[in-house]
């Protein structure tokens, strides 16, 4: 009596399509394409979430830089001053302070001029 390896490689196959459902075309359909469009899109996966972590970083910056500058100083300007004066702000929250509290930014860009 010949063993087949049929219900474990059907079942590999299967996870991997299953990994594949959302893909456009052949990419879910096909094992082979849909293997080499999973493999692509984890190791894309694994660098964006790297890359996220920059952007936000980015556009966080961005966000303090034009509040900053709408209050008459620089962003670099800012980060000094608030070092200087020891006040241990990270960025995200300059930012988040600078969109929904202007006075409060405001407040902080004063200790930062008189550092």
């Amino acid at each position: 009596m010949r063993v087949t390896n049929a219900p474990a490689s059907r079942e590999r196959r299967r996870r991997r399509l299953e990994l594949a459902k959302g893909f456009y075309g052949a990419r879910s359909k096909l094992f082979r394409t849909a293997t080499e469009a999973v493999d692509r899109a984890m190791r894309l996966s694994t660098e964006h979430r790297k890359l996220k972590k920059r952007d936000f970083r980015q556009l966080w910056i961005a966000r303090v830089n034009a509040a900053a500058r709408a209050e008459g100083m620089s962003y670099s300007k800012l980060i000094a001053g608030l070092t200087r004066a020891g006040v241990a702000l990270n960025r995200k929250m300059l930012s988040e302070i600078a969109i929904k509290d202007p006075a409060g930014f405001k407040t902080i860009v004063e200790i930062a001029k008189n550092a």
